[in-house]
């Protein structure tokens, strides 16, 4: 479906789950998760069929930021974190969510800390996935040396450092399979994702060269868990132990992977969601 979220804009969204549920004499309301997907210039589809493991215990909420997949496009003045994370609470109030339970996923992870920063009584709780709160260029590049050798090291530079369609896709063929630690059964993933790349591009250029999110994170209010897989190279794990460390230490929970990437559901999907279902009930 696609939901208004202000005059003119349409955000797709798509629900998995009631979200209430016949308990006894009463109905049980469950939680509301929502997903913030990866990039940018994603969709939501990395998520699918994954997260149906958690639709027993929470309503799921799947959307394409504003911009991207099948969401409205919009003209670039506002692909920034703070229109992206404002819309958390702007698709909230178009839904009647009230104290979610929102994930940010790598890019995803971006927009959740800025939300935590602009609107920290919001959440009822965050889940920080595999995420980074700056560019770290240098901790990005050796990520990646260690998981496919120096031949990838100019090819990661290339699109960090001069963004451009030819640099994505020399990038993009010499480092995708190596965001996680074991080799992904799914073919027609990448088929069905939907690709902006100019969002992509525009970011990099721009907003994530001075990205620097940890300042943001004290302001949290709600439970926060922080998950990494010590195998990322694209959002190490020094960057989510940083992150971990910048937020209130009543909040915080750090949850690490060993010998897993980039979304650790790829790698160790019965650990990762047992740990998230934890986190989602407690």
């Amino acid at each position: 479906m696609r939901i208004e979220i202000e005059p003119g804009v349409h955000l797709f969204v798509d629900i998995e789950g009631e979200g209430l549920v016949p308990d006894g004499a009463w109905m049980r309301e469950k939680p509301t998760l929502i997903l913030l997907h990866g990039g940018p210039g994603f969709d939501h589809s990395a998520f699918k069929p994954a997260f149906s493991a958690l639709a027993d215990v929470a309503q799921i909420v799947y959307y394409d930021h504003r911009g991207h997949g099948r969401s409205d496009p919009r003209p670039s003045s506002e692909w920034t974190l703070d229109t992206w994370a404002d819309d958390v609470v702007r698709l909230c109030e178009a839904l009647g969510i009230v104290k979610p339970i929102v994930l940010g996923q790598s890019f995803g992870g971006f927009v959740a800390q800025r939300y935590i920063e602009r609107h920290p009584e919001h959440p009822g709780k965050v889940i920080l996935s595999s995420t980074s709160h700056h560019m770290g260029l240098d901790r990005k590049v050796e990520g990646f040396v260690r998981r496919g050798g120096e031949g990838v090291r100019d090819k990661v530079r290339g699109l960090w450092t001069e963004p451009t369609p030819l640099t994505f896709a020399a990038y993009w063929e010499a480092c995708r399979d190596l965001y996680t630690a074991t080799p992904q059964t799914d073919p027609m993933a990448a088929q069905r994702t939907l690709l902006k790349l100019d969002i992509l591009l525009h970011f990099i250029r721009g907003e994530m060269q001075d990205m620097q999110l940890l300042p943001g994170l004290s302001r949290a209010r709600c439970p926060v868990l922080v998950v990494a897989g010590e195998e990322d190279p694209v959002c190490p794990l020094q960057d989510a132990l940083e992150i971990a460390e910048a937020l209130p230490s009543r909040c915080m929970q750090l949850a690490r992977f060993p010998a897993c990437g980039h979304g650790v559901w790829r790698d160790e999907p019965a650990a990762a969601f047992e740990r998230l279902r934890r986190f989602i009930l407690e």
